[in-house]
């Protein structure tokens, strides 16, 4: 096989591929079997018709076009191999000449990654928020924890923020019940912003009995950019009553004994939260930093194609378009940079390495880990799998040579960071569960409804 490349732009090339006919002599065999096995020929059994009967009734053309269409996804990867490119979306794909018996000669267009050099990428400096918790963060904290054993009294008034409030859902399209807006004795904080947009709005100053109406536009499912009618009608207005931050709710409200000791573990956990935001903030600042290091030009007709597919079924206004193709951008330009650092690197990508991304990922799917790694494998995906955790490793090379310092100037010790966090676990997050019985003058039920 022979192979040349012609450089159409700094992103697009155009691949001339010319295979003898020898190589193609296994795709015309199985082109021949898959043939017989799908047409009766009287006198043969069906799979068992001869090659030269299949060219009298059917046509050699039959057979050389199967076998060129078997042939050409492995001769394109062959020569993309053989010509060093880095291909980016799906080809176009020309067959330009068939000579039977001599030769196959095929052309294909496709944007690639272009060619540019790579900037210097150690030594970049950003700056991160502080790992220490404030005041503030503890008290909200603590503040979050009481709400959860708070009292409620129903008061005779208009509804203000920060009320919880018992009240009916009913939302409708065009007069018709729409299922996921159905609901009665929901219990909702006022200015939470948790449950509808536009329901805020909508309850401030109700008071009890009173129906209120408002339009409500989803942004994902069904009723997709649908202005929908809810209709709220406010139950019971109550404020809450939190209980005393002392030694006797430290006991009700965990395994401590004291609210020293409550704050200090509070403190604590704040803390491992803390130190894994800064990590991420470092991660994410460090990642902007070196993109806006180099300019790079970048396949339109690729971009077009993934900002295109996204939005066939029409959904999404002009800025949202324009946010997704500016995503877009930025993603590719990452992927093309974070490539070029793990080749020059030398990055590889172990065994151990790729279970510990399948263990990490599998749960966004809501999947097991074996089950997601058989998905990958089915669908091909095994190589995006592998790309993605190789340009993390890309990035972690250039973070581990990054000056990182907190807003106070304090340098932040990325190594003990990573040591940290690993250690941490699932102690990172904030939580004291136990269990109450639901009794009078409490409500521990939540209830959301997502759209």
């Amino acid at each position: 096989m022979k192979s040349a490349v012609e450089t159409l732009s700094p992103t697009r090339v155009k691949l001339t591929v010319e295979v003898p006919f020898a190589e193609l002599s296994a795709n015309l065999d199985a082109a021949y079997k898959k043939i017989a096995s799908q047409v009766n020929v009287p006198g043969f059994r069906k799979g068992k018709v001869p090659s030269r009967i299949i060219d009298q009734r059917f046509g050699r053309g039959a057979v050389l076009e199967e076998a060129v269409n078997d042939a050409l996804p492995h001769k394109y990867e062959d020569a993309v191999r053989e010509s060093g490119v880095v291909p980016v979306g799906r080809p176009e794909v020309d067959v330009t000449e068939l000579a039977d018996g001599e030769h196959l000669t095929f052309t294909a267009e496709v944007d690639v990654r272009p060619d540019f050099d790579l900037p210097e990428y150690a030594g970049i400096s950003v700056e991160v928020e502080p790992a220490e918790p404030t005041e503030a963060d503890i008290e909200q904290q603590l503040t979050a924890l009481r709400e959860r054993f708070a009292s409620y009294r129903t008061v005779e008034r208009p509804a203000a923020d920060g009320d919880v409030l018992l009240l009916d859902l009913r939302g409708t399209d065009d007069g018709e019940p729409v299922e996921d807006l159905q609901g009665s004795a929901l219990s909702y904080e006022v200015g939470s912003g948790q449950l509808l947009e536009g329901l805020d709005d909508a309850v401030r100053g109700a008071a009890a009995d009173e129906e209120r109406t408002f339009t409500f536009t989803p942004t994902a499912g069904e009723y997709l950019d649908r202005p929908l009618e809810v209709t709220v009608t406010v139950k019971a207005v109550r404020e809450r009553d939190l209980p005393a931050a002392d030694d006797e709710f430290a006991q009700l409200a965990s395994e401590f004994d004291t609210i020293d000791e409550l704050r200090a573990d509070i403190t604590a956990r704040l803390s491992r939260v803390k130190r894994l935001e800064q990590g991420s903030q470092a991660r994410e600042k460090v990642h902007d930093a070196l993109l806006d290091l180099v300019d790079i030009p970048l396949p339109e007709s690729a971009l077009t194609a993934e900002v295109e597919e996204h939005f066939q079924d029409g959904h999404g206004d002009d800025a949202h378009r324009a946010e997704f193709e500016s995503n877009a951008r930025r993603s590719l330009k990452s992927q093309f940079v974070l490539d070029k650092i793990a080749d020059a690197e030398d990055l590889a990508v172990s065994e151990a390495e790729l279970s510990q991304w399948l263990v990490g990922q599998a749960p966004r799917y809501g999947m097991a880990p074996d089950a997601f790694a058989q998905a990958l494998v089915q669908a091909g995906q095994v190589a995006m799998a592998v790309s993605d955790v190789r340009r993390g490793k890309a990035l972690s090379v250039v973070l581990e040579a990054a000056t990182v310092v907190d807003t106070a100037g304090n340098p932040v010790d990325l190594a003990a960071l990573q040591a940290d966090l690993a250690t941490a676990g699932t102690a990172a997050g904030h939580d004291h569960d136990h269990d109450h019985d639901d009794h009078d003058g409490h409500d521990h039920d939540g209830h959301d409804h997502e759209h």
